[in-house]
């Protein structure tokens, strides 16, 4: 059985992924007010400060799922998340989803924070899948995704309702049968 209680450093030739906690409470408040953020994430709502402190305090214990706060090693600055989440034992599978703030967008921090915790996910846990979603309005995401070595695999239509228009999900996966061909490692 996959293990995520263990929380791992990870580190990488522009970024370290560490474990989430509070100490990321100014980059987390950064990006979710960031209009960009909120877009290609699709969230709506304010969180108080207080519940996103008490959300980044529990981050650590959490044994079924993988908070990592994504660290620009030129700065030193959390920039960022990447997380396996949505953990389905019996067919060692889970979701990832990613997020960086407006400090670290451009840079390819992204695309290497998503094969390093996706490589430990493999490697490491022993996935065999692991899948995202990313919104047809995000094409930037979905080509760093793919340099991770992520899937198309199909479209959900009209999945989000957003500015008054209809927005598909692209749904993507990748295998540990393609790792780590497919992801350029």
């Amino acid at each position: 059985m996959t293990d995520f209680s263990y929380k791992p450093t990870l580190t990488g030739d522009l970024v370290v992924l560490r474990p989430l906690g509070e100490e990321d409470f100014p980059m987390m408040k950064a990006a979710i007010a960031d209009p960009e953020v909120t877009k290609l994430t699709g969230s709506r709502g304010e969180i108080s400060d207080e519940k996103a402190l008490e959300w980044l305090r529990t981050r650590k214990d959490q044994p079924d799922r993988l908070d990592l706060a994504i660290v620009d090693k030129a700065t030193g600055e959390s920039v960022g998340e990447a997380v396996l989440n949505e953990y389905d034992p019996d067919n060692r599978s889970c979701n990832f989803r990613i997020l960086i703030g407006p400090a670290g967008r451009n840079r390819g921090l992204g695309t290497e924070a998503t094969r390093l915790i996706v490589g430990y996910g493999i490697e490491q846990l022993g996935l065999h899948r692991i899948s995202l979603g990313v919104y047809a309005f995000n094409p930037r995401a979905q080509r760093a995704y793919e340099k991770a070595g992520f899937v198309v695999e199909g479209r959900l239509r009209d999945d989000l309702y957003w500015d008054g228009e209809w927005v598909d999900s692209i749904v993507m996966s990748v295998l540990e049968t393609e790792w780590p061909v497919s992801s350029g490692a």
